[in-house]
């Protein structure tokens, strides 16, 4: 017979619409993310500096760009990792695209519900200049675990797998042209397989997360310092068709083939 836990967390990542699956807030990462509900906590942008990453579509008085649409734009092609270490993509450039393509590989391979893997993850990606952020993190992972019955802390559960698809970004830059600290609004989707392997009937989608990024030892490191998140934005939706989108800085992505 399954392990109860394991029945248990099958049930509930597959009903999809109870659960919190995560808000870091007061210095973290801002995912008030209900599973398979609306996210009604997006406001209006800022008017930020879009970064040199992709397009500056909120600066564009071309015609043609203000019909625009995250569609039918050009695609912001990830560059190529180089390699990997405690879990994660590595070797990505200080140049435009390398810090959406830091965040985009670490939230497609981040271990939200396993915090011993997801702890290593953080340490080796969170900035030395924003003490106790991975430990928020992890904090937020435990009580994941805890809400869906499993034991504080562990893997994940036997034969349940899942795969993270970031759609879009939107990246800005905190501190004006330099590009050296920048906040990236990911879109994604979140899908799995239960522990009998079939797919998850109704998965998370058309989800938003947002990071701080900055150059650091050679890597792009997140991070949570006050001089730097009281200059965070917040998103319009992302909706692939909508020129509002796109003018608000939205840019599909492609993983490098």
């Amino acid at each position: 017979m399954r392990d109860s836990k394991t029945r248990k967390a099958r049930l509930t990542l597959g009903a999809l619409g109870v659960l919190l699956v995560g808000a870091v807030v007061g210095g973290g990462v801002v995912a008030a993310t209900t599973l398979g509900g609306d996210d009604d906590s997006k406001g209006a942008s800022t008017s930020p500096t879009p970064t040199s990453a992709g397009p500056s579509p909120s600066q564009s008085t071309d015609p043609q760009q203000a019909a625009m649409t995250p569609e039918k734009a050009r695609k912001l092609t990830l560059e190529t990792p180089t390699g990997q270490k405690d879990g994660l993509s590595t070797g990505f450039s200080k140049a435009p695209g390398g810090d959406v393509s830091t965040i985009v590989y670490f939230w497609e391979e981040y271990a939200f519900l396993d915090d011993q893997k997801a702890r290593q993850q953080l340490d080796s990606i969170v900035s030395p200049d924003a003490p106790g952020y991975a430990d928020e993190l992890i904090s937020e992972v435990r009580k994941l675990r805890e809400s869906i019955g499993l034991a504080p802390s562990g893997g994940t559960p036997a034969g349940i797998t899942f795969s993270t698809s970031v759609n879009a970004v939107r990246a800005t830059s905190l501190t004006g042209t330099d590009g050296q600290v920048i906040q990236v609004w990911l879109n994604y989707d979140r899908y799995s397989t239960n522990a009998d392997g079939a797919p998850d009937k109704d998965p998370l989608k058309d989800q938003d997360v947002d990071f701080l990024l900055k150059w650091q030892d050679g890597g792009w490191k997140i991070t949570n310092e006050p001089r730097y998140w009281k200059k965070r934005s917040f998103a319009r939706a992302y909706v692939p068709d909508s020129h509002v989108s796109w003018m608000d800085g939205w840019q599909q992505v492609r993983h490098a083939d």
